[in-house]
């Protein structure tokens, strides 16, 4: 399935456009549409604070604690799985590091969306193509 890159503001030009992708999260009988980033570069899947709150999770500094590196270094996370599905494929469950903050994008990493999915980028199209693996 393919899929365009976009941008978030329509003040941003094809250049900014990255492959963003739409997909709906589950989560304590709750769901929730969101706009995950698919970064290659990423080791891990990052949730924004309000979306595990929007999916009826609740903080708890005792669970494990994730420590993130580069920008994210100085944010507290700690683990969410959660049930993804992506358009008319079969859902999966996919585990984030849900950081304390609401200044992170939702991002789709190595571990584990890209366990579950094979990616293939075209830049030069500006789009991406996702299969089940």
């Amino acid at each position: 399935m393919k899929f365009k890159y976009s941008v978030i503001d329509s003040s941003q030009s094809e250049l900014d456009s990255l492959p963003r992708l739409p997909l709906s999260l589950y989560c304590n009988n709750q769901h929730v549409e969101v706009l995950g980033l698919v970064d290659s570069g990423a080791t891990i899947n990052v949730l924004p604070y309000e979306v595990g709150v929007q999916l009826g999770e609740t903080w708890n500094n005792q669970k494990a604690n994730i420590p993130l590196a580069g920008n994210l270094g100085n944010l507290h996370a700690i683990p969410l799985a959660v049930t993804a599905k992506i358009d008319d494929f079969e859902p999966v469950r996919l585990v984030f590091a849900w950081v304390k903050s609401n200044d992170v994008p939702l991002i789709l990493g190595q571990t584990n969306f890209f366990m579950e999915f094979e990616i293939c980028f075209y830049r030069s199209r500006l789009e991406f193509e996702i299969r089940p693996r």
